[in-house]
């Protein structure tokens, strides 16, 4: 076994390397440019969203909207399902986008998942375990906690399989990006 506070070094490495890596990848490349698309009337949709409703708090928002499953299941409710659109909407404040905020809690989460590849192969492995060992067990904790969770925003939310499956390639290269600096740093 090799405590946490051993691998402090390969958490934080690790962190930065997929910190990088995922700037490379949405920065400079290609890969994700077509996950989302241009609303067909954009700004005469966004001005009959104001207009309807005001300023709308940032949240998430869901049209038809049903309060409780027996109102879902009115024929009412039902036929705003067949006339259209079903939609989900997420509402950001109403500022000139920044990225510092978001850039900051992404590199946090690079460092959580770290530390839990961490645990999970510090739990698993001793001082001098062979690098594959450590880069398979590190790579595949790390793959797990940036990729698993996705499949649900396109199970549940309607995302498109596409983005979805394109994100968890990324987590697929984070996870080895991950396995191979603790793999390289595991501690003798």
């Amino acid at each position: 076994m090799v405590s946490v506070g051993a691998l402090w070094l390969p958490i934080v490495l690790a962190a930065v390397v997929v910190f990088a890596a995922s700037s490379v990848i949405h920065m400079f490349l290609p890969w994700h440019r077509g996950d989302f698309r241009r609303l067909p009337a954009e700004d005469a949709l966004r001005r009959a969203i104001r207009d309807a409703a005001g300023t709308i708090p940032p949240g998430d928002y869901m049209t038809p909207y049903a309060s409780s499953m027996k109102e879902a299941g009115t024929p009412e409710h039902r036929a705003k399902y067949q006339d259209g659109p079903v939609a989900i909407l997420t509402v950001y404040p109403n500022q000139d986008p920044t990225m510092g905020r978001q850039l900051a809690l992404w590199f946090v989460y690079c460092l959580v998942v770290s530390l839990f590849a961490a645990y999970l192969a510090g739990a698993a492995l001793g001082p001098g375990a062979h690098y594959l060992g450590v880069f398979r067990m590190a790579g595949t904790a790390a793959f797990l906690g940036y990729g698993m969770a996705l499949m649900q925003g396109s199970i549940w939310y309607g995302r498109q399989w596409g983005t979805t499956l394109k994100s968890m390639v990324d987590a697929l290269l984070y996870g080895l990006l991950t396995g191979g600096v603790f793999g390289w740093m595991w501690p003798a």
